[in-house]
């Protein structure tokens, strides 16, 4: 058990992550930016959902 709940971890900091990378190279602007990173920070799994449905799209 202790060994899946690790890597279900690692998961998660993987894919929040990439999250924040791809925040920080969206064209939104920088308020949003940092309110999107605020909200994975916070709730990692679910900031993630949250920005994976509803976050900014594309460079």
């Amino acid at each position: 058990m202790g060994i899946l709940s690790g890597l279900g971890g690692l998961i998660v900091l993987i894919l929040d992550i990439w999250a924040i990378v791809s925040v920080l190279r969206s064209g939104v602007p920088a308020l949003n930016k940092v309110l999107w990173i605020l909200l994975i920070l916070v709730l990692p799994l679910i900031g993630f959902i949250i920005w994976l449905v509803a976050g900014p799209k594309g460079a």
